[in-house]
């Protein structure tokens, strides 16, 4: 399946990169911390399984990973910057009917994009899917960003053993931008779970049945309103390599009810 890649504007013009694949219903991947659309969503299969069901995907690079621009400016990173980025791109290419999946980082994106309070607009897409995502990772954020500011400040001396150890290992794989990606990470609030009583659209919550990296999967989907709960194989990182991921996807996009 061909994948075109084209660029557009984030919310304060910074140049990030859309990767797409497919025709059909719009659905908007959103990939994980330290990973881009590529490792995601291409690399594995998964976005060609939706395409094969009549999906447009829409793969953003997050901004500082992929092909995205990574500014080291403050300023380009102010709070809930990846839900402003993601409205700037339903903006781009106006999009009304539409599904949004997340991973990891993705899922936390997608959820505070979607309870999103002004001066931000909320996106409203038709089903949501939580992937690689617990409670605690949406509402303990501030634990989870020291763990990241460890890996990224000892990068090169963690040793194998170390908790830290496969996280410097992705990051050394993918080449992202050190230095921004730790301001990106300073960008990103908890969430309230009581904010999740706004996620009221059909929403899949995802993990690999090894994966309890952001908490309890099982704890968020018993905080949403209107939740589905379903595990693949796979730890966190493992997960996304699995064909079981793009079969789960296909089969709750499609569903009637």
């Amino acid at each position: 399946m061909e994948k075109t890649t084209t660029f557009f504007d984030g919310f304060d013009g910074a140049r990030l990169a859309l990767h797409e694949m497919g025709t059909g219903r719009p659905v908007i991947l959103l990939h994980g911390l330290f990973s881009s659309a590529e490792i995601n969503w291409i690399k594995f299969g998964t976005a060609a399984q939706l395409a094969a069901a009549g999906f447009r995907c829409l793969m953003p690079d997050l901004r500082a990973h992929g092909q995205s621009a990574a500014p080291h400016a403050a300023e380009a990173y102010p709070s809930d910057v990846l839900a402003r980025d993601a409205q700037a791109l339903v903006t781009h290419l106006g999009l009304v009917d539409f599904d949004l999946v997340g991973f990891s980082l993705g899922a936390r994106t997608a959820a505070r994009s979607v309870i999103a309070a002004p001066p931000l607009q909320r996106l409203t897409p038709r089903r949501l899917v939580l992937a690689g995502m617990g409670l605690e990772g949406l509402a303990g954020w501030n634990q989870r960003l020291a763990f990241f500011r460890d890996v990224i400040d000892r990068f090169g001396t963690i040793r194998h053993g170390d908790p830290a150890y496969l996280s410097q290992q992705f990051l050394k794989s993918s080449g992202i931008d050190r230095a921004a990606v730790r301001q990106l990470l300073g960008a990103m609030e908890d969430t309230d779970p009581q904010a999740l009583a706004a996620i009221t659209m059909p929403t899949l919550v995802l993990c690999g049945d090894q994966d309890n990296d952001n908490g309890s999967a099982d704890n968020l989907a018993a905080a949403l309103p209107n939740a589905w709960r379903a595990t693949i194989p796979g730890t966190h990182m493992g997960c996304v390599t699995r064909p079981e991921l793009g079969a789960e996807l296909v089969s709750f996009l499609t569903a009637s009810a």
